[in-house]
């Protein structure tokens, strides 16, 4: 057994009482923990790339016969794919499971209320959509046109506003929700660059989509926008440009939205009308 001194006893507890006091007094202090959680979301979306990359290597065969391009798509669409479901998961609990934006239980402006996870949950996406624009521009466009700058240039605005200012986290949230409808997407490209167009799961995942996107885009949308009429009162006490961002961002991503569903709408009916 290795006897290990005093001295290196007291040096390595020196140095873990240094890195919890750095941990605790900056990294997760409340002025510097946006900034924490948004370099954890890039940080948290490389892992994801990188991931995704690995296990496709040695695990998935269509994954070999790619371009470079295509590879980078591939992992890149894995990254979007894990936050989707990691945003809309903490979006739904915030939204509907927790308290925190209940009027039962708590007073105050609704526009204005806000818990450490919000935070997080916030700053994670913001690092997500900064390293998502980053890989769009430095490819462009063959991650994505000009619809795809200004859906996450709009929704890094959005965001990382309402981290900020801590308004309208309630209203943020609920559009982060219909990131919930991004594996199917992604998992319709798969499907489609592996050459299974014409397969079974490619139906089922294309009807999912079909689901999804009109709970989660639409409908939801709408409910939102109908939130925001009875809480009209709190919600122009909002900054003049928080009021912006709550009227403007949902109203042009619905727009964006319905232009997808016509599409998504043609693009079943074209599947279905193929398999009869």
């Amino acid at each position: 057994m290795v006897s290990v001194s005093k001295e290196t006893v007291m040096a390595s507890k020196s140095y873990q009482s240094q890195a919890e006091v750095l941990v605790k007094n900056y990294l997760l202090a409340a002025p510097f923990f946006p900034y924490t959680s948004i370099l954890g979301g890039v940080f948290a979306s490389k892992v994801a790339y990188d991931l995704t990359q690995l296990i496709s290597t040695f695990y998935i065969k269509p994954y070999s016969g790619l371009t470079k391009i295509q590879r980078i798509e591939w992992n890149n669409r894995g990254m979007s794919s894990i936050h989707a479901l990691f945003i809309s998961s903490v979006s739904f609990y915030l939204v509907f499971w927790s308290d925190i934006f209940s009027n039962q239980r708590h007073a105050g402006l609704i526009t204005l209320r806000s818990l450490p996870l919000c935070i997080f949950g916030l700053g994670v996406s913001v690092g997500y959509f900064f390293t998502d624009l980053g890989m769009i521009f430095w490819f462009y466009p063959s991650l994505g046109g000009m619809e795809y700058v200004i859906h996450h240039s709009l929704s890094a605005i959005a965001v990382a506003y309402s981290m900020f200012s801590g308004e309208g986290q309630l209203y943020t949230y609920m559009c982060l929700i219909s990131e919930v409808t991004t594996p199917e997407i992604n998992m319709r490209w798969y499907l489609d660059t592996a050459g299974m167009k014409r397969s079974t799961a490619y139906l089922i995942n294309g009807v999912l989509i079909f689901l999804a996107w009109l709970i989660a885009r639409v409908l939801l949308f709408m409910y939102m926008f109908h939130h925001i009429f009875l809480h009209y009162d709190q919600v122009i006490q909002m900054s003049p440009f928080g009021c912006f961002i709550v009227f403007v961002v949902p109203s042009a991503l619905f727009i964006m939205n319905l232009m997808w569903f016509a599409k998504i709408i043609k693009g079943l009916r074209k599947t279905l009308a193929k398999r009869q």
